[in-house]
């Protein structure tokens, strides 16, 4: 899954449902790639944290991939890089989790994948 500009109260409720919807639909390891998202608050790592919960659950795994500086700031202060499984491009992670690429979240409805 590739989500795009900012993870925030506001588009949490979107994130949200495209990861319950990629579960629900089979999906038992998701990389969520967050190489353009601009920033990311505390209602959205709770989504992230909620799904990984909820995979691990069912014997699955979420990977956050690519994060930008801020992004892995973000994850390093708060201590989720030590709970979620955290990738580099550099390490080759494959963004679609053996599952279509969605674009979740996008700061213009327009520029949704």
């Amino acid at each position: 899954m590739i989500v795009r500009g900012e993870l925030d109260m506001f588009t949490s409720s979107a994130l949200r449902k495209e990861l319950v919807d990629l579960i629900n639909d089979g999906a038992r390891d998701v990389t969520v790639d967050l190489k353009y998202v601009e920033f990311v608050d505390s209602t959205a790592l709770g989504v992230l944290v909620g799904a990984m919960k909820r995979l691990r659950a069912l014997d699955g795994d979420l990977t956050l991939a690519s994060p930008n500086p801020s992004t892995r700031k973000v994850l390093d202060i708060t201590g989720l890089d030590r709970i979620l499984t955290v990738t580099s491009e550099e390490d080759g992670a494959r963004l679609d989790g053996g599952q279509r690429p969605r674009t979740a979240v996008s700061p213009d409805p327009g520029t949704a994948a």
